[in-house]
């Protein structure tokens, strides 16, 4: 079976990722890609500095108890937030010309295009690893 991973990092530009999900549930709708085209969204902080920035800023806000310190707080960590969606392509070895076309089609698309992307195929050293992240991901 062909199959391959196509890892898109968004940074912290939530809408655009959104739009990126709604692009592959319509094609997946579209042209029944049911099991053919997965995807997973992988949330992770920017950066451990701003874990630590973030702790000090919690013991200061929560000294002062200011309801607009929290909620500053929060905005800032939505924003460092880097977000990554994982879309696994599964295709069986008689689909190859499909597999090859949705493989150059996805990141040629407008919400991908945008966005830094890899793609790691199956004989990749990354494989094993991207596709246990791939499973742990809810």
């Amino acid at each position: 079976m062909a199959q391959s991973f196509l890892v898109f990092d968004f940074g912290s530009d939530e809408e655009l990722a959104q739009q990126a999900r709604h692009k592959v549930d319509r094609w997946k709708q579209g042209f029944r890609l049911d099991k053919k085209l997965l995807l997973k969204f992988n949330r992770s902080d920017a950066s451990e500095a701003s874990e630590k920035a973030d702790e000090e800023k919690d013991a200061q806000s929560e000294k002062k108890g200011d309801a607009k310190s929290r909620r500053k707080k929060a905005a800032e960590t939505s924003a460092k937030e880097n977000i990554q969606l994982i879309i696994r392509l599964d295709f069986s070895d008689h689909e190859r010309l499909s597999y090859q076309r949705w493989l150059e089609r996805i990141p040629a698309e407008v919400p991908f295009k945008d966005a830094q992307s890899k793609i790691i195929r199956q004989n990749d050293a990354e494989f094993a690893g991207t596709a246990e992240r791939f499973e742990s991901l809810s």
